[in-house]
């Protein structure tokens, strides 16, 4: 075994991607390299990392024999296949001679259709390294400690984990194939090529190009590619005590307050809520209440705040977005706020659909200055975190 060095050099090369696999292991209906990771095919993220590549000549994804009907719906523009065999080694020699007009010294590389992140640029290094060395593959160092069940510790230091692709003079693994022991189970294809007396030149890869196997597997590639931004919508609102209509409560974050005052309003005037749904609304860019919910239409009068806000939170939810946290301060001097806080945390938690954790409320006073220190009507602030796939 040799490890290899760096090369800047292109080096034309063709290659098979096995797909025939059953991924049984995944427990899903379908094979799992027609899963969807973030909205797009297994398979097709990793024939897309192979198209990235400037030496690629030719590719070949071999799949199974009952899955032409998935391949073919979702097959790129001039892509070939062919059907594999009963194993992997028999698919692998099947997409070999689909290319049996290469020369012996061709370049091909094999990588499992199962292994979506593998980085280009090793792509690249395999097939430059392979050109001048016949033989060579991708793998990571071992790194954690290993021992066998009676007790024994293993030398780890030279030991190696193996990816795809590996890469080879199409000659040399096709000769290995046609002259592989039958009965004999082989691992991967640089075993087949040992067997013959050739060496393999080891390229350090990454373990970002592992391969998918389980449900557990699945949800990490997921998450690899569900990349997100962060936004901010802050919000602001005021309204005036209507002190022409006599009252016993009024409607603040969602819950009834015992006061001599309601609130003066289109809607039930919570400010508070509307002032949360202003700042869902300005981090999503989708302008403000009043442009949604006009004070002139009168199918909103009278209408419960918490509509405005759930609408403002499906508008997000549509968008792929959560919230990440609401932090409201409602200002006036009557009633209190600070024996309600948790009700009101609640029902904002109830009608956002997201943990009373993620809500904070706090009460605070002018200190007898301005309007609301004059007890003339409630102003709320509210800043909101969002979550968004990023585009």
């Amino acid at each position: 075994m040799e490890i290899s060095a760096s090369s800047s050099t292109e080096t034309p090369f063709y290659a098979v991607i096995v797909a025939g696999g059953s991924g049984t292991r995944l427990g899903a209906e379908r094979p799992k390299q027609y899963q969807d990771i973030a909205g797009k095919p297994m398979i097709l993220h990793t024939i897309e990392a192979f198209q990235q590549c400037k030496g690629l000549q030719g590719l070949c994804v071999v799949i199974g024999e009952d899955h032409q009907e998935f391949f073919e719906s979702i097959r790129p523009v001039n892509i070939d296949f062919c059907i594999g065999g009963k194993d992997r080694n028999h698919s692998v020699y099947n997409g070999l001679k689909f290319f049996s007009n290469l020369k012996s010294e061709d370049v091909i590389l094999i990588h499992d259709a199962a292994r979506p992140f593998v980085p280009p640029a090793l792509i690249t290094k395999a097939a430059q390294t392979a050109s001048t060395d016949k033989a060579s593959t991708l793998a990571t160092r071992v790194i954690d400690t290993l021992k066998y069940e009676d007790g024994a510790y293993v030398d780890r230091n030279n030991l190696w984990q193996i990816q795809t692709p590996q890469a080879f003079h199409y000659g040399l693994i096709y000769k290995a194939h046609e002259k592989a022991d039958p009965h004999k189970a082989w691992t991967d294809d640089t075993s087949l090529v040992e067997a013959l007396g050739q060496s393999i030149t080891f390229i350090e890869s990454t373990s970002d190009n592992y391969k998918i196997t389980t449900s557990e597997d699945l949800k990490k590639a997921q998450n690899m590619l569900n990349t997100f931004e962060t936004r901010t919508g802050t919000g602001f609102d005021v309204h005036a005590f209507d002190t022409d209509a006599t009252a016993n409560w009024v409607r603040i974050g969602g819950i009834d307050i015992a006061h001599d005052y309601k609130l003066k309003g289109h809607s039930d005037a919570d400010v508070a809520l509307h002032t949360i749904t202003d700042a869902i609304l300005g981090a999503i860019g989708e302008g403000d209440i009043g442009l949604h919910f006009p004070p002139s239409d009168d199918q909103w009068k009278g209408k419960d705040s918490a509509f405005f806000l759930k609408a403002a939170v499906d508008m997000l939810e549509d968008k792929g977005g959560s919230i990440i946290n609401i932090d409201l301060t409602v200002i006036c001097e009557a009633p209190k706020i600070g024996k309600y806080r948790d009700q009101m945390r609640e029902r904002i938690a109830e009608i956002c659909g997201v943990d009373k954790t993620r809500v904070n409320v706090k009460g605070t006073t002018t200190e007898k200055l301005g309007f609301t220190g004059r007890g003339e009507g409630i102003a709320a602030q509210a800043a909101v975190n969002v979550k968004l796939n990023a585009e």
